[in-house]
């Protein structure tokens, strides 16, 4: 594999793609095979295939996954990132992968919550968390989904704030016992964080993604893991 060089930054086998490996269906680990899985695997493998890159999957906790795309324990992001200016301030982002979708209040079933005054959780360095801060209801944060998920289970907090993708299945599969509360529009769309200094690095994904839009992938594993009636391109 040749060396490709990313704005005086080499690259000598392989581009490292950081994920959190905790936010199903975005990303997860399979209790199989043990590796990373879900939309953004599917969606990544792709990209790397189609930019001729050699790539391999690193597994990073959420609330420093930017901080050690910085520093270099890898190369990429691509984990459920919403594309944020706040963000854009420390990285770039590729052109987003996932359609903006709305952000929902989850709580326990007929528990009556004021979304803007009452305790919310919502995971650590989010643009939920966000959200709730300059709200003026009380924000919680804690480090994993799980963690948000417990929280509203054992009446720690009202509700929680989180992507609908994530929050839809457990709704569902939760046999009545959480609610969908509200829903907030929220972020700018998903997309892959680079470093300022990869601009080429940035550019081979960008195109990559706009070939998966138009031949119509994207649009598939998008269906395939968050269902028909998600937003497609």
């Amino acid at each position: 594999f040749l060396a490709l060089f990313m704005s005086g930054f080499a690259y000598a086998d392989t581009v490292r793609m950081g994920t959190e490996g905790n936010y199903d269906p975005y990303n997860f680990i399979n209790d199989s095979t043990g590796e990373v899985d879900g939309f953004e695997r599917d969606v990544g493998d792709m990209l790397c295939a189609l930019a001729n890159l050699d790539c391999v999957w690193v597994v990073n906790e959420w609330d420093t996954i930017i901080p050690n795309l910085v520093s270099g324990n890898y190369d990429t992001i691509i984990a459920g990132m919403s594309i944020t200016a706040e963000r854009d301030e420390v990285i770039d982002f590729t052109q987003d992968y996932l359609p903006p979708s709305s952000s929902v209040f989850m709580g326990l079933s007929g528990a009556d919550v004021d979304l803007n005054g009452g305790v919310i959780a919502a995971q650590t360095s989010t643009i939920q968390a966000g959200y709730v801060a300059e709200s003026g209801a009380t924000l919680v944060e804690f480090a994993t989904p799980e963690e948000t998920i417990s929280a509203v289970k054992n009446g720690e907090v009202d509700a929680v704030l989180a992507d609908g993708e994530y929050l839809y299945p457990i709704i569902a599969e939760s046999n009545g016992e959480f609610a969908n509360l509200g829903e907030v529009p929220i972020g700018g769309g998903i997309g892959m964080g680079i470093r300022e200094s990869d601009s080429e690095l940035k550019s081979k994904f960008d195109m990559a993604i706009t070939q998966m839009k138009e031949n119509g992938s994207l649009n598939t594993f998008i269906k395939k893991w968050f269902g028909p009636d998600q937003a497609t391109y």
